[in-house]
């Protein structure tokens, strides 16, 4: 069993997404689909890009959700109708014990990914990371384990400029908050 995790960015170019959907699907394609499971928070962007790349060479998707208001945070449109169809097509779905997404869900929920994989795949600019939670801080987490990475991020790929609308609108969702614990992970 090939058990594979992803963390990336949230806020591709659009024209990334087509190059880092055909370096995941080439990376994937080494293990048979029979035994092929990718963990994901489905949060957009690149864990949005890597589910579908394992739902198309008939992989399982196992989906972990870093807190009860995952869906209510996001607006509605395109990334709302990935997460509800990735959502539907998740063979396993672990909610962290967060009502409310923040920095701490988003670590606990990267720990939950990080223990269960074999190989953690970023979809990263190789960039430092801001914040405990995120792409790098997950990178860093995985190689401290001795977990193997693989960075994808192909010739051309991008982060949309942080001056356009919608990445200001996606701080403003994802960013780190106060988080409202149930219990500890």
């Amino acid at each position: 069993m090939a058990t594979i995790a992803v963390t990336g960015h949230v806020n591709l170019a659009e024209a990334s997404v087509a190059p880092i959907e055909e370096a995941l699907r080439a990376l994937l394609a080494r293990y048979p689909a029979t035994e092929l499971t990718g963990i994901s928070c489905l949060a957009p962007g690149a864990d949005t890009v890597f589910g579908d790349a394992v739902l198309a060479l008939g992989g399982r998707l196992v989906a972990v959700l870093p807190a009860d208001d995952c869906r209510a945070r996001m607006r509605e449109g395109p990334d709302a109708v990935a997460f509800d169809r990735l959502l539907r097509a998740a063979t396993d779905v672990e909610v962290m014990p967060y009502r409310r997404a923040g920095t701490d869900a988003y670590a606990a929920a990267n720990r939950l990914l990080l223990g269960r994989a074999e190989l953690l795949i970023a979809v990263w600019d190789g960039g430092p990371g801001g914040r405990q939670g995120g792409t790098a801080d997950a990178v860093a987490a995985a190689r401290a384990r001795g977990l193997p990475v693989e960075v994808v991020w192909p010739a051309g790929a991008a982060r949309r400029d942080p001056a356009r609308p919608a990445a200001r609108a996606d701080r403003g969702r994802r960013g780190p908050g106060r988080s409202d614990r149930r219990g500890t992970p």
